[in-house]
């Protein structure tokens, strides 16, 4: 763990203030530079404003590798301050446990959540009529990423839409070009559903994700989707899997990879690298094909804290809450994230080409993501069965479409 510098030493007037500086530690799995550059603006702004220390505790592994951690010290007695989890069902059992603190007062403290964009970012939060998390952003997995100088190389203008990118993918083949990069583990989890929303459709997503219909799954549009991903891992091997989503933004800077399809996080790495869009790579969102994003993000959870807990820490708890959603913790957040505020009254005249896109499409509603209504159980066996595809060209489509429809039938 390692403690940003407190900036001030006295609590400033924002937001209350505790009695003596608390340490508040604050789990997620934000590791790469742009995420650890967007952390950072949370902590700074903390500290700043309440005199308290955030005491970080970063878990690698994303979700998938974070979140078993996250779980366990909770359920065993040892929660953490405040925990970033995604935002949807990934702590259901934990809130119906009693196990995080209901922000219901907080919230009302607040004078309610109007300056949400979208209300319904805040459903997977409620139960029982208390609210027990604060969505922080908006982050979408509907976007083809694509290299500038790639295309430079030869000599073909950049791709507008997905059918344009598949079809250069030869050519960039012959130049010794990735057409796709990729990193190893968990980010070829996301591409099924981004090619299942810009392919097959909002109706197909819907009725996969949020109405669990196998049959939509067998379906004709189910198929598109499927054969898309068939061809897509025909363009990846493992001899060229990188470690990390930023170094496959690395890739599209260098122009040694031609595109690829991740979240909007990638963005902060981007920029990190000096990237600029419109210059260095362009941004498809929903592969250049619909006009919706599916929305997920990210939200803060505060578990119940062990009985006798220092009254300090848990005002502390109180603080960042406020902090997380404040219109300087969002514009200052996002706009190093990359991410989608949640509120409609900031200034978003800094942000980049891609955040305006997206801040375009939002105004058509958002699609609903798998984090959102898929439990982690079912978003687990997807991805196994998702990461077993790409690496066994054995299991031909009929195969991965059965064994899709048999996951979602059996989902709750």
């Amino acid at each position: 763990m390692k403690k940003f510098a407190v900036v001030a030493a006295m609590a400033t007037a924002f937001l209350g203030s505790t009695a003596y500086a608390a340490e508040l530690e604050v789990t997620h799995w934000w590791t790469s530079a742009g995420e650890a550059a967007a952390i950072a603006e949370f902590a700074k702004l903390f500290e700043e404003k309440t005199g308290n220390t955030w005491v970080d505790s970063a878990l690698a592994g994303s979700g998938t590798g974070a979140n078993p951690v996250i779980i366990s010290r909770i359920i065993g007695g040892d929660p953490m301050g405040a925990t970033q989890m995604n935002t949807g069902r990934d702590a259901e059992e934990l809130i119906q446990a009693g196990l995080m603190r209901d922000l219901t007062p907080i919230v009302e403290e607040m004078g309610g959540l109007d300056f949400y964009v979208d209300d319904t970012l805040l459903e997977p939060c409620r139960y029982e009529g208390g609210l027990y998390c604060l969505p922080i952003n908006i982050h979408s997995w509907d976007w083809l990423w694509l290299s500038t100088k790639a295309y430079e190389t030869i000599g073909q203008p950049v791709p507008t839409d997905w059918n344009e990118y598949v079809a250069s993918w030869p050519a960039l083949e012959e130049a010794g070009i990735l057409p796709f990069g990729l990193a190893t583990g968990w980010p070829f989890s996301g591409i099924p559903g981004v090619l299942m929303a810009a392919i097959g459709g909002s109706d197909l997503l819907i009725a996969v994700n949020r109405d669990k219909d196998a049959e939509a799954v067998r379906s004709p549009e189910f198929r598109e989707v499927a054969e898309a991903l068939d061809d897509l891992r025909s363009v990846i091997s493992p001899d060229t899997l990188v470690p990390t989503f930023g170094d496959v933004g690395n890739q599209l800077l260098e122009g040694t990879a031609a595109g690829n399809i991740h979240g909007d996080w990638l963005q902060g790495d981007l920029q990190v690298a000096g990237g600029v869009p419109g210059e260095d790579y362009e941004c498809l969102p929903a592969l250049g094909l619909g006009t919706q994003l599916s929305g997920g993000g990210d939200s803060f959870y505060f578990p119940v804290l062990p009985e006798g807990t220092d009254q300090a820490v848990i005002d502390a708890q109180t603080e960042l809450a406020k902090i997380l959603v404040s219109p300087e913790g969002q514009l200052n957040f996002n706009l190093v994230k990359g991410s989608m505020p949640i509120r409609t009254d900031i200034d978003l005249s800094g942000a980049n080409a891609c955040m305006k896109k997206a801040l375009d499409l939002l105004g058509n509603g958002l699609l609903p993501s798998g984090d959102f209504a898929l439990s982690s159980d079912t978003q687990q066996q997807l991805q196994d069965l998702n990461t077993e595809f790409l690496d066994d060209d054995g299991i031909t489509v009929d195969d991965y479409i059965e064994r899709y429809a048999s996951i979602i039938e059996q989902a709750d």
